[in-house]
């Protein structure tokens, strides 16, 4: 059997950090063509399940429209059964589109208590969300009924979650699911890709697109196969057409706001990615990232980071004999853990200007 498992879609997602130019809507709709590729695999491969493990839908934001389009397009694969298991960002509860809407007859939607489908050859077993929340799993309590046939597991939630906030989303630990004894654990939430590991059988396949600057790299789908002899072959398949990307410009040489803008525009940046510029260095002049980003002509700019330090030693300023020298000192002396950032913009703005 071979299949294609995905998660993390977040569909009408607001991307709120990708203001500039509208890009938000451009990501939408990038969303939008990054299903249609899974689709139109599935239909090329003759695909015989699609798993979609949580988060396919942001609830609160979610437009029926949206719904329907994600309908539409299963029916574009009748011949393939399409499982989800609901995530913490679009639970089955009473309201959601899950309970309300009426999809293809070719999707089936787990809830929150275990429930095994048997296919032919294959046993699936499905634990999705009913809350925002989900402090306990019950995936531990699984027994697998017939170990003879293929056995998958699909599920949303955090694996050996180290900090309270990944214990609140379905917390589950590694070794207790390698117990379990499935032949492939189909995961979804934590949005980077893991897999690739010798007889790893336990699956996240990361955000279907990036959603922002904490999600670098390629984002799509894993496509599986298991034999008869239950050999598992796994390959990542990326999907999505940007790429978020950091990019470090050291500022040592530059000495004007001017000077900045002409180097950063001189760049030639790809057209497949987001980037986020970050400056480093030893800074000559005043910098305001904001104000910078507004002159940058590329639109793939969508954020600029200010690392850089003052050029000057402060300490050493501050002992000079001298009006800089006198200013320096009087700032440092008011300066404190919590208004350092504020003193030193201020040191900045005040030797420029002498």
């Amino acid at each position: 059997m071979n299949f294609v498992h995905i998660a993390d879609m977040h569909f009408d997602v607001p991307f709120t950090t990708l203001n500039k130019n509208n890009l938000g809507n451009t990501r939408r709709l990038e969303q939008r063509e990054a299903f249609r590729k899974i689709i139109e695999y599935i239909k090329q491969n003759e695909i015989d399940f699609l798993f979609i493990c949580g988060d396919l839908y942001e609830h609160e934001y979610v437009k029926q429209s949206t719904i329907e389009f994600i309908n539409n397009q299963f029916k574009e694969i009748p011949n393939t059964k399409i499982y989800i298991v609901p995530g913490n960002h679009d639970p089955k509860i009473k309201d959601s589109y899950y309970s309300k809407f009426n999809f293809n007859e070719n999707v089936h939607i787990f809830g929150s208590e275990i429930q095994k489908i048997s296919e032919e050859d294959v046993d699936l077993y499905g634990y999705g969300f009913d809350n925002f929340y989900m402090k306990n799993t019950k995936v531990n309590e699984i027994k697998i009924d017939n170990p003879n046939k293929i056995n998958i597991l699909l599920t949303h939630g955090s694996i050996d979650g180290g900090y309270d906030e990944l214990r609140e989303y379905n917390p589950m630990k590694e070794n207790e699911l390698k117990n379990l004894e499935f032949d492939y654990i189909a995961l979804g939430h934590i949005h980077k890709p893991y897999y690739g590991q010798n007889g790893q059988k336990i699956i996240y396949p990361g955000s279907t697109i990036g959603l922002g600057f904490d999600e670098l790299g390629a984002h799509g789908m894993i496509v599986g196969n298991i034999d008869e002899n239950k050999k598992l072959e796994i390959a990542f398949v990326p999907v999505d057409k940007k790429q978020f990307e950091e990019a470090k410009i050291v500022v040592d040489e530059i000495l004007s706001k001017e000077d900045l803008i002409d180097a950063i525009n001189m760049i030639n940046w790809e057209e497949n990615r987001y980037y986020k510029i970050i400056l480093t260095g030893k800074r000559n002049f005043e910098i305001e990232p904001v104000e910078i980003l507004k002159h940058i002509t590329s639109n793939n700019i969508i954020k600029i980071k200010d690392e850089t330090t003052l050029k000057v030693d402060l300490e050493i300023l501050a002992k000079e004999e001298s009006l800089r020298g006198i200013f320096v000192k009087n700032l440092l002396e008011k300066m404190t853990d919590e208004n350092k950032e504020q003193i030193i913009k201020a040191i900045e703005i005040g030797l420029e200007a002498m």
